[in-house]
């Protein structure tokens, strides 16, 4: 007779590979899913800010510059670390150091733009350990290091499996939908982008500097 715990253990086992094989990060992603990914990371990451910010003050704001519910540096970052690094996913270490080598070019080129363009600074590392101008710092690099890995490994999967049970033409009118309102939304806060009480806080003469992201 076959063992009781066996019988127990393979249902288990089974499900397990089962998971394995649904999370498999070797797939290739259409364009319509990245889009969605912009958007699908772009949100986490608002998300994030907020009750980031909620919890360490009780007030609830919308963090970032744009007035919309996303923060598309988040956006940036995780798309481009999945098509940069798709390749390279049977190598976690080097994906971790990419990720946070690539993130923190983006995340410095970001600030020193909306410096220049907008006169403002959304956020200021100086008091960080081993940060670069304020703009970048390892701390923040290392958090980059692992959402990418987190990126690649786990919610780029998870989401393409929930894109796959939605309809094409569905799919394909919500990016459409969502494209217009945050070219719409970039196109205002250009003008009148987004600050105040605990989005950014008065510096000097000409600038306003925070730890917000965009």
């Amino acid at each position: 007779l076959m063992d009781k715990s066996k019988l127990q253990l393979y249902p288990v086992e089974d499900q397990f590979r089962g998971t394995i094989r649904h999370l498999d990060y070797h797939r290739v992603y259409s364009t319509i899913t990245l889009i969605l990914f912009f958007f699908s990371f772009a949100v986490l990451g608002w998300i994030w800010e907020v009750s980031l910010h909620f919890y360490q003050t009780g007030q609830f704001v919308n963090r970032g510059v744009l007035c919309g519910p996303w923060l598309p540096i988040y956006g940036v970052g995780g798309v481009t670390i999945i098509v940069l690094f798709h390749k390279l996913a049977d190598h976690p270490v080097t994906v971790f150091f990419s990720s946070m080598v690539l993130c923190s070019i983006i995340e410095y080129v970001t600030s020193w733009y909306l410096e220049y363009t907008q006169g403002v600074r959304w956020w200021d590392y100086s008091g960080y350990v081993l940060n670069l101008n304020g703009r970048i710092c390892l701390e923040g690099a290392i958090v980059f290091g692992l959402g990418g890995l987190a990126g690649i490994y786990i919610l780029g999967p998870l989401l393409d499996n929930v894109y796959r049970k939605v309809c094409v033409h569905i799919k394909v009118l919500v990016c459409f939908i969502l494209v217009i309102f945050f070219t719409m939304d970039l196109l205002y806060s250009n003008e009148h982008p987004n600050v105040g009480e605990g989005i950014t806080e008065a510096s000097g003469e000409t600038n306003i500097e925070t730890d917000v992201l965009l």
